[in-house]
């Protein structure tokens, strides 16, 4: 366990290219704020929500006040990298979380990303239509 009188645990969550800076402060009630807006309105789906608060529901006694600051790829890459984020933060907090967070694979970042376009195709690997004559 970490002495409390630092003000906050940080860590940088990352899933494709969304990269999440988040910040953990214990407190009365947990509240997740992300750049600015509360959780529920800068993600309306619940399953986004439900993604980043995963790493809350695994055994945490504590509650905390998380701030995030996130930026690039998509809404659902962003709520992964939250979550990757928070978990990170929480084994800094409380390292005896490492072993169930680890199991339920929160702490690695998860490497797929796009591959690059090559010249002479039209995506990846899909080649322009092959004519015989």
């Amino acid at each position: 366990m970490v002495e409390t009188n630092e003000k906050y645990i940080e860590a940088v969550g990352r899933r494709k290219t969304s990269v999440a800076r988040v910040r953990i402060t214990p407190a009365a009630k947990n509240s997740i704020t992300v750049n600015e807006k509360e959780l529920h309105e800068y993600f309306p789906i619940d399953e986004m929500q439900l993604i980043a608060r995963e790493p809350l529901i695994e055994k945490v006694g504590e509650k905390f006040v998380i701030t995030a600051h996130i930026n690039g790829g998509g809404i659902h890459s962003q709520s992964e990298a939250l979550r990757h984020g928070i978990a990170r933060a929480l084994v800094k907090f409380n390292g005896e979380l490492r072993k169930p967070l680890k199991k339920e694979g929160y702490l690695k970042r998860d490497p797929r990303s796009k591959e690059r376009r090559k010249f002479g195709l039209k995506k990846a690997r899909k080649a322009p239509q092959w004519s015989k004559r």
